[in-house]
């Protein structure tokens, strides 16, 4: 009777014990599963961010979603990425973010440091999609400009007296076209030419390129020692091709049958100082006897007088008429007679 009521005891301790087993694993796998909800919760509230170390960007206005890569949270990333960095005010600019200042914008957006990890660069160097027309080639476009279109037919060489600056064009700005005009330059040696940047047609920039000139000319050159007085010919000079600062007169010739003012060495270049014209002989010579005349279609008049100076072929004297001792202002001729200026 003893031994089936022991027998009974050990079956009832037996199923206790085998229930708390049950339980014990039950509240282990309960556990596991709330520690994996909570760190897959941790984990879905985390922001990774990774910085690379440069970019360069469309727009000018920089926001972290351009400047990184973000995951995490659709939400989370989301809000992140619309997260303001700055301001690319002028071409060619660069802006430098580092981790402090990144996390310090995250928080003011309300996402605290707790729930970012940063991997990658320490900081990033951003800068704007850009396109640069350098100073040689507006130079280049200018000068071809210029070559199709000289400004005169004598024009010899070209040079740009300054570079221009590069003009730097941010954006992603397509195909672009240079327009060269030629710009008013009240300047004989000099010439200018105004290019404008067009895109689509409208102008986006603008360079000037000034240049001076320099024209194909004439000089005249001594090839021996020549006296005062001595008639210029091409026996004592000879001519040579040349450059110059300014144009020749276009009724230019050698200057044959001038005479030298003052005496001039070998391998002299001439210049118009230099020279004169050789004056006309005297054709009347003071207190002499001329004839006045005054000749028009249908009559002549004519009357004696006597000169009061010397005078050549052209050049006004005074006369006295004999008859009237009227003292008149007179041409002389080329055959010794005056005619009265009226």
């Amino acid at each position: 009777m003893s031994i089936i009521k022991s027998t009974g005891v050990q079956e009832h301790i037996s199923s206790r014990i085998l229930i708390f087993c049950v339980l014990a694993v039950c509240a282990f796998i309960c556990r596991v599963s709330a520690d994996d909800n909570s760190s897959d919760s941790q984990k879905d509230s985390t922001l990774n961010v990774y910085l690379p170390r440069e970019v360069t960007v469309n727009d000018s206005n920089l926001i972290l979603d351009e400047v990184s890569i973000i995951r995490g949270q659709e939400s989370l990333v989301a809000k992140a990425g619309k997260i303001a960095l700055g301001q690319i005010s002028v071409p060619g600019q660069k802006i430098v973010i580092d981790r402090p200042m990144l996390l310090s914008r995250l928080a003011c957006n309300g996402i605290p440091v707790s729930k970012v990890i940063l991997t990658g660069a320490e900081k990033i160097t951003v800068g704007q999609k850009e396109k640069t027309i350098t100073g040689s080639k507006f130079v280049e476009a200018a000068n071809s400009f210029l070559n199709e279109n000289p400004p005169s037919d004598f024009i010899s060489q070209t040079s740009p007296i300054r570079m221009p600056k590069d003009l730097i064009l941010p954006g992603d700005i397509g195909d672009i076209e240079l327009s060269p005009c030629l710009a008013v330059d009240n300047s004989q040696n000099r010439a200018k030419v105004h290019i404008l940047v067009l895109r689509d047609g409208k102008e986006i920039g603008a360079r000037e390129v000034t240049f001076r000139l320099k024209y194909e000319c004439h000089k005249v050159v001594t090839l021996v020692d020549i006296p005062a007085g001595a008639v210029i010919s091409s026996e004592n000079v000879k001519i040579e091709k040349s450059q110059s600062d300014y144009p020749e007169p276009l009724d230019w010739k050698p200057p044959y049958g001038l005479i030298a003012k003052r005496k001039l060495s070998a391998n002299t270049e001439l210049q118009s100082f230099m020279l004169s014209t050789v004056k006309p002989e005297v054709v009347v010579e003071r207190n002499q006897n001329v004839v006045i005349r005054i000749e028009r279609p249908g009559f002549l008049i004519t009357a004696v007088g006597k000169t009061m100076e010397e005078g050549r072929t052209g050049e006004y004297i005074r006369v006295r008429n004999v008859d009237s001792q009227r003292i008149i202002l007179v041409e002389v001729k080329e055959d010794g007679s005056v005619e009265p200026v009226l």
